[in-house]
Parts: C-alpha cells; structure tokens; sequence
C-alpha cells in the first residue's frame, strides 16, 4: 500500500501520530453532539411532548445501529489490519464485504421498522395520544430511510481504518451546517416553507445524513485519495466466505453489544415512561446533552482502535500500550472538565431545552447524578476501541453486557426506595463508574499477555 497517500499509524512519533488521526474524528464527534442537540432544541419550543414522542421514535434508530456496528467493527479493524500488514487486496475485499452487509442490514431493518412501528411503539406504553403521535411519525422516516447513516457509519469506519479521519470531519461539517439551516426552516415554518414540526425536523435529519454520505463517497475519486481502498470495491461482487467469517466474527459482538445495550436502554425507558412525557423527554435530552462526552470519547476510542489495529497487524506491542497510556490522560481529562460542567452548571444547560418549570427541576437533578461518572464512561468507551482493534470484541461485548443489565435490576431497587425517579439516575452511573474500572483492569491483563 502506497504510505504517501494512507496514513501510516505504526511509525512516527505516537501522540503526534494519535493526535493527527484523532483530532478530526473528535471534530466530527463534536459535531454529531451539535447535530443531536440542535434538533432536540428546535424540537424543545414544540414542548415536552413532541421532544418525548422523538426520543422514542429515536431509540429505534439507536438500536439499528447495532446492528450496523457488525460491518462497521468488523470492517474497519480488517481493513486496518491488512493496512498494517501491507495487504491491499485483503484490505479491498474487507471494505466490500462490510459495505454490502451495511446495506442489506439496513433495508432489513428498514422494513422491519416500517411494517411493524404501532407493534414496536407500543412496547413503551405511551398514554398520552400526542406523543405517540410524534414518535410514530419521527420513527417511519428516521428508521424507513436508515440507509444514509448505515452508510456513513460503515464508510467513517474504513477511512479511519486507513488513517484518513479528514474526509469524514468535512463531511460531517457540511452535514451539520446544513441540519441547522433545515432545521428552524421545517420545524416552524420559517418563509415559504410549511410548519412540518416534528416531521421537519427528521426530514431535516435525513437529508444531512444523505449529503454526508454523499460527500464521502465523492471524496473517494479525488486525485489524492488514489490508493484508497474504497476506490477499488466491488459493491456486486460476492467475496470469499472467509471474509464475511472474519468481519462477523469481529464484528458481532460488537453488534450484540449494542442491541441488547439499547434493548436494556429502552426497559429503563419504559420504567421512566411511569413518570410522565417531563422525565422521559428528560432522558432523552439529557442524553443528547451527555454525547458531549461519550460522543468524543467514542470518537478518540475510533482513532486508538485503527492505530492498535495497524501496530498489531505489523506486531508493535509495545506501541499499543504507548499509545493507550497517552489516549487515557487525555480522555480522563476531558471526562473529568464535563463531569465539573454538568455538575456545577445544570440549571443553565438544562434551561436551554427545557422550558417547563416541574421538568426543568428533573433536567437539573439528572444533569447532577450523570455528570459524576463522566470520566468512567470515557475510560470505557476507550478500552473498547483499544480493545477491538485487537480483536477482541468478544470480552469487551461480555463486560458490557452483564454490567450494563445490571442496570435493570438495580433501577427496580433503587426506585423503590425514596429516590423514585432519580433511582434509575443513579443506576446510569453507578455502573458507568464499574464498567469503567473494569475495563481498564481487563487492558491492563490483556496487554501484559501481549508482551509475554
């Protein structure tokens, strides 16, 4: 593989070399939070209704993308560890395999969605007429249109596997910059065009997702990007059993993870569905508010996975714990300034989508017991990609998915104590804070068995 026009993540000086991958993708994280919280904020003049009917409208496009993670994991740490090795064809048919299994999942669900979504919906209980109302209508064009962020998820994942995190950053840019542009336009009405109010708002959604994807995609014929492997794929072609094997083998703990994660997600969901639309539209504010912090960790996490990917697939050990130890100051440091904003500043942050004074007073006590595991859930979403780019996806599905079910049974005790509500607050945190330690001490064992 021509280096000059890929990055080369097993050379060079790491925090440099982490920091010339990383700091796009942070941008673009950054941008996915400004992106979410945009639409919740124009939705917010709506009221709490229409914010609660898209929050569980959005929880099926959070499960989707579980499913979509099985391309994408899969896909980007192949692809990345062929790149390590030098081997270009591998790394082609990876990125063919992981494409076609993005779009065959993505109109799978798709339909699944579109034909089912009273059946689906129904599963919150929602009482109030309205809110199923705005759910049922966010949910058919957000989930019947999935395709444009299955894509530009599987496609962000294969660029940054390549060590180009610039083409997705500027995507993601112009995506964002034309989300709030739509947004105010479509949601109230603003000149000639119609008050489509919810419904704007996931048209305005979709249509960013669509030009992401396109500008991705137009970025894989420019001159510079020649040895991109994404220039060579063969969309059509059926490629070696082997190669679907390695992808789902990688991959589909991953996706495992992040269903059942958003499964354990909507139950609580359904439990704070008993307190009213304040604390669900609550939940689902608050946690666009939180990707502050998971989104940016997410993203640094999707940079330390390509660079332990390639320095594994080229047998540097020692580069990948480097190179960890470096990425853990930085993320805990970030985790650490978010968890001193929400807890110091919640009234604030919480009165700028929030405009009803008894769900103003649940926005502010959830801002304060989230803000308290901020840097855990940083150390977490870090490891996992560290981990996975070693291929061990496994572990890091199994850990997840005992700590975070825990969550369940331990909303159920805590809300029936004199905490009520904010019960399943502290249940979100409490195992926030495990996972964290955890997966930190699960590294530690693995890479020390990697130096043996």
């Amino acid at each position: 593989m021509n280096k000059k026009q890929q990055t080369d993540l097993t050379n060079g000086p790491i925090v440099q070399t982490l920091a010339k991958l990383a700091l796009p993708i942070m941008a673009s994280s950054f941008l996915g939070t400004a992106y979410n919280i945009t639409d919740m904020a124009w939705i917010g003049v709506l009221g709490s209704k229409a914010v609660a009917g898209v929050g569980m409208g959005g929880m099926y496009v959070w499960l989707s993308q579980g499913l979509c993670s099985l391309a994408r994991m899969g896909g980007q740490v192949n692809v990345a560890q062929s790149c390590g090795r030098g081997d270009t064809k591998a790394a082609r048919d990876y990125a063919s395999a992981a494409l076609q299994l993005t779009c065959i999942f993505a109109f799978l669900f798709s339909a699944v969605c579109l034909i089912f979504t009273r059946p689906l919906l129904d599963f919150f209980h929602l009482g109030d007429p309205q809110t199923y109302a705005h759910a049922e209508i966010y949910m058919k064009i957000t989930c019947g249109l999935v395709i444009f962020s299955y894509l530009n998820y599987t496609l962000t994942g294969i660029y940054t596997a390549q060590g180009n995190s610039k083409t997705p950053f500027i995507a993601n840019l112009i995506g964002l910059v034309m989300n709030m542009i739509l947004d105010p336009l479509l949601v109230l009405g603003i000149g000639p065009c119609p008050r489509l109010e919810v419904a704007g708002a996931a048209i305005a959604t979709v249509t960013a997702q669509f030009i992401v994807m396109a500008v991705m995609i137009a970025g894989v014929f420019q001159k510079k990007n020649q040895d991109n492997v994404l220039r060579h794929v063969h969309l059509f072609s059926i490629q070696d059993r082997t190669i679907y094997h390695s992808i789902c083998r990688i991959g589909g703990p991953t996706a495992l993870q992040g269903t059942l994660y958003c499964m354990i997600s909507m139950v609580l969901t359904r439990m704070v569905s008993a307190f009213g639309p304040g604390a669900i539209a609550t939940q689902r504010v608050g946690g666009q508010i939180e990707s502050i912090s998971w989104n940016t960790a997410d993203g640094f996490a999707t940079a330390l996975n390509s660079f332990v990917a390639q320095n594994y697939g080229a047998g540097k050990t020692d580069r990948i714990r480097k190179g960890y130890k470096v990425s853990m100051k930085i993320m805990i440091t970030w985790g650490v300034i978010v968890t001193a904003v929400f807890v110091l500043f919640p009234r604030q942050i919480s009165s700028l989508f929030f405009y009803e004074p008894e769900v103003l007073e649940i926005a502010v006590g959830y801002m304060i017991i989230i803000g308290l595991g901020e840097a855990f859930l940083c150390v977490e979403m870090l490891t996992i990609g560290a981990l996975s780019g070693l291929g061990k996806t496994k572990i890091c599905s199994i850990i997840s998915i005992l700590l975070t079910g825990s969550r369940i049974p331990l909303a159920l005790v805590l809300t029936g104590t004199s905490l009520g509500l904010t019960g399943i607050w502290w249940a979100l945190t409490l195992t926030s804070i495990a996972k964290g330690i955890v997966f930190n001490l699960t590294f530690r064992r693995v890479s020390h068995r990697l130096e043996q």
